[in-house]
């Protein structure tokens, strides 16, 4: 029986697009993609990237039915700075239908000005627009020894931008393990495997692909 099918087919001239629709990665390039810009809370710094929360949202969005294609450019030490540079390549490159945007950690912990970090996220989420892409924005926080005003500015940039461009927001990556330490990795900043499921629950309370 399958190989008459076959034979019909190959007599309509469609066998060759058929079976081009069955091959594995013929799903993988139609579906539409979760592009994640981040640094190293998002890249899976210190565990394996099938750990990290990006890959653990493909799992999920395809366990619910939704083959949606998650691409992590995420990359460890990566300022706003940085993350602008090479944003427009990587919006060219995957087209995605959303970004998750996860930027601004290093810009703290180096003490870079607010205003830049505001400025560049700003240009990062109108270049998304500009290419159809909707971006949800995940913000982070500065510990307390940053000083008072540094750390409150800091802070207030997220909330500020998700409502100038109405954007969905994840106000504080850390904020579901940050008062565990057994979440953390020995260097008490980048979360460990165990966490990854943590991190991810908190940005889909907000991110509605």
């Amino acid at each position: 029986m399958l190989i008459q099918f076959l034979s019909v087919l190959r007599r309509l001239g469609l066998l060759a697009c058929t079976l081009a629709l069955l091959a594995p990665g013929a799903m993988a390039k139609s579906a539409e993609v979760i592009l994640v810009f981040g640094d190293s809370l998002s890249a899976g710094y210190g565990i394996a990237q099938q750990q990290a929360w990006p890959a653990l949202l493909e799992q999920k969005l395809q366990q619910q039915g939704r083959p949606m294609r998650v691409v992590n450019a995420s990359v460890s030490g990566e300022t706003t700075a940085g993350g602008l540079t090479r944003f427009p390549a990587a919006l060219k490159q995957h087209r995605p239908r959303w970004v998750i945007l996860a930027l601004g950690a290093n810009d703290g912990l180096r003490g870079l000005p607010v205003s830049a970090m505001q400025n560049n996220l700003s240009q990062m989420i109108q270049a998304a627009r500009q290419a159809g892409a909707k971006v949800h924005l995940v913000g982070m926080q500065m510990p307390p020894n940053y000083g008072a005003d540094y750390t409150r500015q800091f802070a207030a940039v997220f909330p500020a931008l998700a409502k100038q461009y109405q954007l969905s927001l994840s106000p504080f990556l850390l904020a579901p393990v940050i008062q565990t330490p057994s979440y953390f990795q020995a260097d008490q900043l980048h979360p460990t495997a165990a966490a990854q499921p943590l991190l991810l629950n908190y940005v889909l309370q907000n991110f509605k692909p």
